[in-house]
């Protein structure tokens, strides 16, 4: 029996921002506490995804047995309902399409279904939300989508570390996504003071 502190949801949808997905995933992947990662993808998700990081998130589910790869139309799989467990959730990117879902309760896909869930159980759920600029509806739904349990998290990396590539960038983004999940790594990126 699989611990469900164990496993993750990992939701990728429409908007720019893909590697940081692909680094969340890849240190998922390696993370000894991590059994399971379920992978699902918005269709517009994994066409951003394969634009940006020149794989799909199909390529990515055979890269470990750790990786489950879901159908964002399948309202039968588990993390559909609250009696299935899990360790918790991101959406990385989070579009604000996907967001205003989330933060609305309309659940038209699995996607915004299990974030739903997420909530309702107090589960961990953190939103990588990325649009610039925003308008005051995206603002309204990342605040409503807070006061419902979801941690909003921008994907605005920080560079005090000196980044010497993008996926350096990402991977120190992922450190602190992973943090969110209360799956804390030493990381030498870290601020020191």
């Amino acid at each position: 029996m699989m611990n469900a502190g164990r496993r993750y949801v990992l939701a990728i949808t429409g908007a720019s921002g893909a590697p940081f997905a692909k680094a969340l995933l890849r240190r998922l992947t390696l993370e000894p506490r991590v059994e399971q990662i379920m992978l699902l993808a918005s269709r517009t998700g994994r066409r951003c995804f394969t634009d940006e990081t020149g794989t799909q998130p199909e390529d990515m589910a055979s890269l470990s047995e750790k990786i489950i790869l879901l159908d964002e139309n399948d309202f039968g799989a588990e993390i559909s309902s609250g009696s299935a467990r899990h360790g918790g959730m991101v959406v990385v990117p989070c579009s604000v399409g996907t967001l205003g879902r989330i933060a609305s309760g309309a659940s038209n896909n699995l996607i915004a279904r299990a974030a739903d869930v997420c909530m309702k159980e107090r589960l961990p759920l953190v939103l990588c939300v990325r649009e610039t600029p925003l308008n005051g509806i995206h603002i309204e739904n990342m605040s409503r989508a807070h006061r419902s349990g979801a941690t909003i998290m921008p994907l605005a990396p920080a560079f005090y570390h000196h980044p010497k590539c993008i996926e350096d960038l990402c991977d120190a983004f992922a450190t602190r996504i992973l943090d969110q999940l209360g799956l804390f790594q030493e990381d030498n990126r870290r601020w020191k003071g």
